[in-house]
């Protein structure tokens, strides 16, 4: 990470570049010949977008070495508006992409930028072995409790009796607490974020970028038109405010009757293990098997 710092977008000397929000332009980071983008008023993806290059900007990554892996849903639109080095797989599959170009191409940022149900449904194994292997990359699941693209079905973490396409008469599921497992499966960095507050998600994911290792972040990000509208939750605004109550229900009172996740959530950094780069140690490896084969030889 160091060798990015210094830089402006494009790769050369960035002099006050990375400064702060004055002089953040975020169409220096878009694909704007691809605007207007697809994602609906007061979809809370498009936030998680701007504190994501709000930090790529802070740190000043060039645009060259930043490499940004998606895969399906509406999380998976949202790398496709980013001008750096872009790639939309498949369903649930961006972490299994992004291992092998971290450890093909160690000079690269790697950002995952997923969904809950391409990250935990069929991605749900990828996650558990990208945790445990800590490759240096930073998955950010954008977590709005629904598969939004693609009819508004159950995902796995929506919450217990609210309504989707294919929870009718309300989900009974549990919600899976993803930071949870990823923590369990060995992920060094595990933090969570939620739009309302944008300065500190974009700080968050500054620390998720600078980690060395893998760093597992959870956005919480509102779906108004899918899942707001089946649950009565009220307008992009009362949705986004309502987080302030799920955080800290004691001193919020809740927008709409019901709130828009029952339990208190924990925010910021929620665990932090130091431990061995995956890709470090895997070339390591290839340098003492090459060597002690030469000597073999020799």
């Amino acid at each position: 990470m160091d060798s990015a710092l210094g830089k402006n977008p494009t790769g050369g000397n960035a002099g006050s570049a990375g400064t702060g929000i004055e002089d953040f332009d975020i169409r220096a980071y878009l694909r704007l010949d691809l605007m207007p983008h697809f994602m609906c008023p007061g979809c809370g993806h498009g936030i998680a977008l701007r504190a994501l290059l709000w930090a790529v900007h802070e740190l000043a990554i060039p645009k060259d070495r930043l490499a940004i892996v998606s895969g399906i849903g509406c999380s998976g639109r949202v790398g496709a508006y980013i001008d750096a080095n872009t790639f939309h797989t498949t369903h649930g599959r961006p972490l299994a992409f992004a291992t092998g170009l971290a450890l093909a191409r160690p000079d690269l940022e790697i950002v995952v930028i997923t969904g809950d149900g391409d990250c935990l449904a069929i991605g749900g194994n990828h996650l558990i072995h990208a945790c445990r292997r800590n490759l240096h990359m930073t998955c950010i699941m954008l977590n709005n409790e629904i598969y939004g693209m693609t009819g508004g079905q159950v995902s796995p973490t929506t919450a217990e009796n609210r309504m989707t396409t294919t929870t009718p008469a309300g989900n009974t599921e549990p919600a899976f607490n993803a930071c949870a497992l990823a923590a369990a499966a060995g992920a060094s960095l595990v933090g969570r974020g939620i739009t309302l507050q944008t300065p500190a998600l974009k700080n968050l994911m500054k620390e998720g970028l600078a980690h060395r290792g893998f760093s597992f972040l959870e956005v919480i990000s509102d779906c108004t038109e899918i899942f707001g509208r089946k649950n009565d939750l009220g307008s992009s605004p009362e949705m986004i405010l309502r987080q302030k109550s799920q955080m800290r229900p004691e001193y919020f009172g809740n927008v709409v009757d019901e709130p828009f996740r029952p339990n208190a959530m924990k925010t910021g950094i929620l665990s932090r293990n130091e431990r061995p780069e995956y890709g470090d140690a895997y070339r390591a490896a290839m340098v003492s098997t090459r060597a002690t084969a030469s000597h073999g030889h020799g």
